[in-house]
């Protein structure tokens, strides 16, 4: 299975208002093994940025006045979306930035390009209503190292999304099995017998030094406890 782990940084937040994507991050993932086949795009936005999108991302617009348009990478990137099954982060605000961009170019909708489009952020309220579901509370609450994330990147959250994505899909935690949790007419587990007789039991003997330091630690235990520690008074 062909996974794409993909994020936008935008000028500002309304397509519809013609704010335009200034950044497409995108790491893929085969059977669930990062393969390094990412795509990375600067865009020029052909219209200036808004102050608060550029304190979010930090994406000046001198930095991107020498940045190709989308017209110019939309084939690249629509051969590498497609048919792949696509995961975002809040997908309605990036899937309508793309819409915007591929309908400029005479291109089809994003969703008809790829397999699926999941919303990791739908898939983060399901598992923990009533929480904070931000990528970065995301990454908190599923140990997910995001010290790197100063500023938004598209291709830095994107890598991030796959690790949580990760995290939030493997199932058993645990290589524990609760026997309690077992239906009566489940399968049961069995452990062959192993016959101990067959192995030599190393006893170790305790030197005066280590016996001298042992009673040494019981003689402050004993102590500072007031002599109540229990143990002296015990019959072997």
């Amino acid at each position: 299975m062909r996974q794409i782990f993909l994020d936008t940084e935008t000028t500002g937040l309304s397509p519809e208002s013609g704010d335009r994507v200034i950044e497409i991050g995108c790491v893929e993932m085969v059977n669930r093994r990062l393969t390094g086949h990412n795509l990375h795009l600067y865009l020029n936005p052909e219209r200036k940025n808004s102050e608060d999108a550029v304190r979010i991302h930090g994406l000046t617009d001198a930095f991107l006045a020498d940045k190709p348009v989308f017209a110019a990478v939309a084939q690249e990137f629509m051969a590498y979306i497609a048919g792949a099954d696509v995961v975002i982060h809040n997908a309605a605000f990036d899937v309508g930035f793309l819409n915007a961009e591929l309908r400029r170019v005479g291109a089809p909708p994003f969703a008809q390009q790829v397999a699926s489009v999941t919303d990791s952020l739908l898939m983060a309220r399901e598992m923990f209503p009533g929480k904070a579901n931000s990528l970065d509370a995301l990454c908190k609450r599923l140990e997910v190292d995001n010290s790197n994330r100063s500023l938004h990147g598209a291709l830095l959250d994107a890598g991030l999304l796959a690790e949580v994505y990760i995290r939030l899909t493997r199932g058993q935690k645990t290589l524990v099995i609760d026997a309690s949790e077992e239906s009566p007419g489940g399968p049961q587990l069995e452990v062959a017998a192993i016959d101990f007789s067959a192995f030599a039991l190393t006893v170790l003997e305790v030197s005066p030094e280590e016996q001298a330091a042992h009673e040494a630690v019981l003689k402050d235990l004993d102590k500072s406890s007031g002599g109540k520690t229990l143990w002296r008074n015990l019959v072997a």
